[in-house]
């Protein structure tokens, strides 16, 4: 499943950057406003869902680890760091 995670997410990045490819071009083109912010939320989109995969990725591996381990430095720098993102992804 991990494994499975990474190639979805690297997928959906190059998903992304043939999108925003198009989407310049459309800026570049002047297409129908609408139409290039219909676009760019399906970039976002994508970006969200990699997003999702690698936080998922990474709580079932290295945070898993840290809580795991006996080192509570480790737990609370993985806790921050994970607060941190959080707080970033929802902004």
């Amino acid at each position: 499943m991990i494994k499975n995670n990474i190639e979805k997410s690297q997928i959906n990045f190059k998903k992304t950057i043939s999108l925003l490819n198009k989407i310049n071009s459309m800026v570049e083109n002047k297409d129908y406003c609408v139409d290039i912010m219909q676009q760019n939320l399906a970039a976002i989109g994508l970006l969200k869902s990699a997003h999702h995969m690698l936080m998922e990725n990474h709580l079932s591996t290295c945070f898993s680890n840290a809580m795991n381990s006996k080192n509570e430095k480790l737990k609370n720098d993985m806790i921050d760091e994970i607060l941190k993102v959080s707080k970033i992804a929802n902004k």
